[in-house]
Order: C-alpha cells, then structure tokens, then sequence
C-alpha cells in the first residue's frame, strides 16, 4: 500500500471512531458503569472488607483501623456512627469537610479504600438526596444501600448524574409487617428491572437466609442485578440466627462466591459481623481469609 493510501485509511479509520463516539454518547445516560473498583482492592476475586456496623461499639476511626487488622482493602460507612473518641460527633453525610477530611485521612494511613455507605434513608426530596450523593462523591464511593423504594425516581436521576451505583438492602421477612417486602429477591427484580443499570440489590446473604430462602438461588434471581453484598455465614436456618466465620455455617458461602464470580461481579462484598462485638476482629479476619483463599484456587 502506497504512502498516500495509508494516510487516508487511517483518516477513514478515526472517522469512523469518531462516529462511533458519538453514537455511544447518545446512549451513555443509560448505559455508564459506575467508576469500578481498582483492583488492588481485592482480595483473591473479590473487593471484600468491613461493614463499618460491625464495629458499631466503636467509633468510624476505630472501624478503619479494625477492618485494616482483620485483612480487608474496603470499607463501607453507616450513618450516624461516632467518629472518634476524642470528637464522638455523629459521622453521615451532613459531616462538614473538615471531618471527612479526617476520616480520609484515616483510610490512608491504614490503606483502606471507601467504597459504600449505608443502609442510609434517601428522602423523596431531591435537596436531601443530593446530600448523600454530594458525600458519596467526597469520598470517591462506588455505591450507596438504601430501602427507600419510594424514592427510586429521584434516585434514579441522581445515579445518572453522578455515576454512584445504588443497592437496595433486604432486611429478613417480617412477620408482623407483610407491607415489608424487600426480603423477596423477586420483588426486588420487580423495582429495578427496567431500571438504570446501576441500580440493582445490595445482596444481604444472612437475611435471605433467615427469611427461608437460599441465597444462591436469589442471587441467580438477581443475575446482573448485584451491586453489593452484605455477606454472612449463620450457625442455623432460623430468624434467630448468628454469624458465623465464612464456612463454618449453613450459609454455603463458597456457592455463594461461585455465584457471584459466574456473574463477573464486580461490587464490593462487605462482613457485616453481627455477633461477639467487641471481639470480632479474629472472626472477621477468618472470613476475610475465606474469600482470599477461594481466590487462590
């Protein structure tokens, strides 16, 4: 091919990508991803670290701390947890910037990366919402978990604005309140479906289960449909269940890892160990551990 010929199939070639640029754009309100999770946050597949609510007897700096002791890259905050002895003020997303700028400070000195935050209310108030969304932005998270299914218009608005994943949380089936239906995977499936693409479940393993549902089974209900996953392992198959290390319960946590690594997940897997709070941190590094050494196979 002559020199001359080169240039012009190589001025054909970024037409031609160009045009294909723009056609991607017109449709990228619909189709963005989320800002992913680097993959130095991994361990083994997965971006696995803490639900700061483990540590809920202790304070955001202290729940920082802990998460880096038990083996974990992430974090994901909750409203309202103190943050720190010396300040015990409520942390959420009305905290000025002066004391984000001191809780990132503290993800950098112990190289914990924020990347969720919740369960938090978002009102149908679009103000109020923006406030959670504006603090997500601070802090470079991937996601926020809600269950303000009544809110999911504003919301959805919102993720396309800012590009920040949203989960919906499943507490377990609630027998004194059948308006309650977030437990049922199904019904979840029902408010996102035609939803953005990054609006989706926050897949709270142990609740399934004490709802008397297998968890792989709702997973696969939700396939594609994961933004996040509070995962637990249970000692038993009852309402009154408690955590337990990663497979060492009836949770088959490792069915679980399967399905989600089969759904090319790319979310954040959070322990949220609600059992021995104020001597969690070894159990906690055990499921950590789990999730490392599944991907090492």
């Amino acid at each position: 091919m002559l020199p001359g010929q080169i240039t012009l199939m190589n001025t054909i070639s970024k037409l031609f990508a160009c045009a294909c640029a723009l056609l991607v754009s017109g449709a990228a309100v619909t189709t963005l991803q989320a800002t992913p999770i680097p993959d130095d946050c991994k361990s083994g597949d997965f971006a696995i670290g803490c639900q700061a609510w483990s540590f809920n007897h202790y304070t955001v700096m202290d729940a920082i701390r802990k998460t880096s002791e038990a083996g974990g890259k992430v974090i994901e905050f909750y409203p309202g947890q103190k943050l720190s002895p010396e300040n015990p003020v409520a942390f959420n997303h009305d905290s000025p910037d002066d004391q984000i700028q001191q809780v990132q400070a503290q993800l950098a000195k112990f190289h914990i990366r924020a990347v969720n935050y919740g369960v938090v209310d978002i009102p149908k108030d679009e103000a109020g919402d923006r406030k959670v969304f504006e603090f997500a932005k601070k802090l470079g998270l991937y996601a926020i978990t809600t269950e303000s299914i009544g809110s999911l218009d504003t919301i959805e608005k919102l993720v396309k604005e800012y590009d920040i994943r949203v989960g919906i949380h499943d507490h377990p089936r609630r027998a004194n309140d059948p308006g309650y239906r977030n437990w049922d995977p199904n019904f979840i499936l029902s408010l996102v479906k035609d939803r953005d693409a990054r609006i989706g479940s926050c897949a709270d393993t142990g609740h399934w289960v004490r709802s008397g549902l297998d968890p792989v089974d709702c997973l696969r209900i939700l396939k594609g449909r994961i933004i996040s996953s509070h995962l637990k392992d249970l000692n038993e198959k009852s309402p009154g269940a408690h955590d337990v290390p990663y497979g060492e319960g009836v949770s088959h946590v490792a069915a679980i890892l399967d399905e989600l690594k089969a759904q090319n997940f790319v979310g954040n897997i959070s322990v949220e160990y609600e059992y021995d709070w104020e001597t969690s941190v070894p159990e906690i590094a055990q499921c950590i551990g789990f999730v490392r050494g599944y991907g090492s196979h």
